[in-house]
Order: C-alpha cells, then structure tokens, then sequence
C-alpha cells in the first residue's frame, strides 16, 4: 500500500474541480497543460490513490516536482483543499533523488556550517550554480548574536530561530532582526542547542519528525517563537503553538516609532507567508510605519519569484522564467529596494537582480526596520 492510499481519502475528495485554481498556479500559466495544474495534480493524486497509475510513473514523479508548492492555489480554492497536504504525501511516494543530501545537510548544523565555509570560495564548481549561491556570511548566528539579549526594560520574552540558509547567508537579518525586538521591549533567546525546522526536508517529502522533536526541547518554556523566514514559520505554525512570524509579531505588539528613512519600496510577497498563512497586510504595516519610506504596490507581488525551496536547482528553465517575470515587474516600480520575508526569495531576487540587470537593493523587512531603528 502506498502513501497515498494511507492517506485518508476525504482529503483526495476534496478538490470540486472548479477550475478557480488555474489562473493562479504558475506552472498552469506557462503550459497550459491540465496535469499541470493544482487539480490535475489532485487527478494524478487519486490515480496513485485508486490503483490507477503506478506511483513510480514518470508522469507522476514529474508533476509532482515541477509544481512549486507555492500554495496560490489554497488561496484561491473556494472548497478549501489541502494541497499541500496532499503534495507533500505524494512527493514521500515518490522520492527525489539526491535527497539523501537534504538530510546529510539540513539534520546537523555543523555539516551545513562546513559546507557553507566551503562555498565561500571563490572556486566555480557548476558555473550556473555558483553564481546563484547566496553570499555566504563570514560570521554565523550565533557569533552575532548572544544566547540572551536584554533590552533596558523588558516588555516580552520570545526565542528566535535562527534557520538553516538563514543562519549561513543571511545571518545580517538575524542580528536585524534581534536589534528590532529589542528595540521594542523584548527579550531575545536564542538557543545553541536549536536545528533546522525541517522544511526543506518536509517540502520535498523527507520526514522532519527527529528535528521537530528535538526543537520542541530547545524551544521549550517560552511565550513566543520567533522566525523571519516565510518557510520556516509555515511550517512551525503545523507543530508549535507558540510560532509568530516576525511581521505579525511586531504588529500585534505594537512598534516603537522608527527614525525616517527615504526610500521607495516595493514588497514581494513570499509564498508561504502569503498563501501558506495568509500574512500579507502586516510586513507592509510595518514598512508603512517607518517614516519616509514610499511604499509602492508591486504588479502580480504574491506571484511565485521561481526560489521555491530547491526548485530554482531542481527546475532552473521554469524557474528562470519566473525570475524574469518578477524582476520586469519589480523594475517597472522605480524602486530602489524591494523588500521579502523569505531567504529563498532574497537570493532569487538578488541573483535577478544581476542578470537582468534591474538596479534594486533586495532586504528583508526587518532589515529596513532595524536601519530605521538605529
């Protein structure tokens, strides 16, 4: 018996092939192919499901990765599916090759850390994929930022997860990210004996059961979880309680107001901020609140960028296109930054940004808040 037909069929039932799915799934748009598309993906599902279509097809294996899991589609179901769900089941049916990697890398900080020592040189070992790797951070996390940090009066208490590709290339957002809370009353834990949430090896249908359990120790006692990366956060929000997303904490909370900053922004909704929790208003409050700062409504900003996890290495045509898309439109606004709340979505849009040659900053959020706030 397969995954599938593990699965409780109800969820496979879901889907009332309405069609509203298609215009928003970016593999749809580009093909125009139905097995292309959310439910024809669900069809392929059910197949697997009902004895119909070998699991090990080719068909399958493919649809099944050439999808992004950028979820637009649950944002735009009327019948709530769960998409990615389902996705995430047949991807374990499947398998990918090369996973094995995923869990080599993503299950020991210290093995990931070594890599990304490795990939600061300046040695092309793939030419196209070197030249999209994210600048690799002389200092980590956790040479950054102490395991407790006190702002003068303590208003919250709440831990930080520093991630995977967060920790090794975007370490900058982390300490951004603590001087911001603790601009605002907050007490910052982060703790040394934390690892990979384990989205990276849940998207492509790895178990991330070990990393959960062991997270939920180093996370234990404490009011608030904080995490930056739009992936991350989604997936914490299925097995903690107390996970917020940087954006949604700092509103709810309520900021301190920042010094000015005159730019022009536009904001990139990443994926599973937008469509995987549905957070969209609040990382623009928060751009809106620093004064001085032009916020400029990006045309198609929750399309996909192409980053999806891996999805820019495993699928680099599609992906491409993607890229090419998003960075014509980011480059109509006249922006000088444009601002997302994803690592993967950062490193796409940087990279964009040098090969087609759209001259923008590319930062988090949290990033313009803190200069503001400094």
């Amino acid at each position: 018996m397969n995954r599938l037909q593990q699965l409780d069929y109800s969820i496979l039932q879901q889907c009332i092939h309405c069609g509203l799915c298609l215009p928003t799934c970016p593999t749809y748009d580009a093909t125009k192919q139905e097995t292309s598309s959310p439910r024809g993906r669900i069809q392929l599902m059910r197949a697997v499901a009902d004895g119909k279509l070998p699991a090990d097809s080719r068909q399958f294996a493919h649809e099944m990765f050439f999808c992004l899991g950028c979820l637009a589609c649950e944002t735009a179901c009327p019948a709530g599916v769960n998409y990615a769900g389902m996705l995430e089941t047949a991807r374990a049916e499947v398998g990918l090759s090369g996973s094995w990697i995923l869990r080599w890398l993503f299950t020991n900080p210290a093995k990931l850390r070594a890599v990304a020592k490795l990939l600061r040189l300046e040695v092309p070992f793939a030419p196209e994929l070197y030249r999209m790797r994210p600048r690799i951070q002389q200092k980590f996390s956790f040479d950054l930022i102490r395991e407790v940090e006190r702002p003068a009066g303590v208003r919250h208490r709440v831990c930080l997860l520093v991630g995977c590709v967060q920790d090794v290339a975007y370490s900058d957002v982390n300490r951004d990210t603590v001087d911001v809370l603790l601009a605002n009353g907050c007490e910052v834990v982060t703790p040394r004996s934390q690892v990979c949430c384990g989205s990276v090896l849940a998207h492509n249908g790895e178990s991330a059961d070990e990393l959960v359990r062991h997270n939920k120790i180093a996370f234990k006692d404490v009011d608030v979880i904080i995490v930056n990366s739009a992936g991350c956060v989604s997936f914490m929000k299925h097995h903690f309680h107390n996970v917020e997303d940087i954006s949604e904490f700092l509103v709810r909370i309520g900021i301190a107001t920042p010094k000015p900053l005159k730019v022009r922004v536009a904001y990139h909704d990443a994926c599973h901020l937008v469509h995987g929790q549905k957070i969209s208003q609040q990382p623009r409050r928060l751009l809106r609140a620093i004064p001085g700062v032009e916020l400029v409504e990006l045309t198609e900003a929750s399309w996909c960028c192409g980053s999806a996890g891996i999805y820019n290495i495993t699928q680099p045509a599609m992906s491409m296109a993607l890229l090419e898309r998003k960075m014509k439109h980011i480059a109509s606004t006249g922006a000088s930054i444009v601002a997302t709340a994803n690592p993967g979505c950062i490193g796409q849009l940087r990279y964009g940004a040098k090969k087609f040659g759209v001259p923008v900053e590319v930062a988090h959020p949290v990033t313009l808040l803190a200069r503001a706030c400094r």
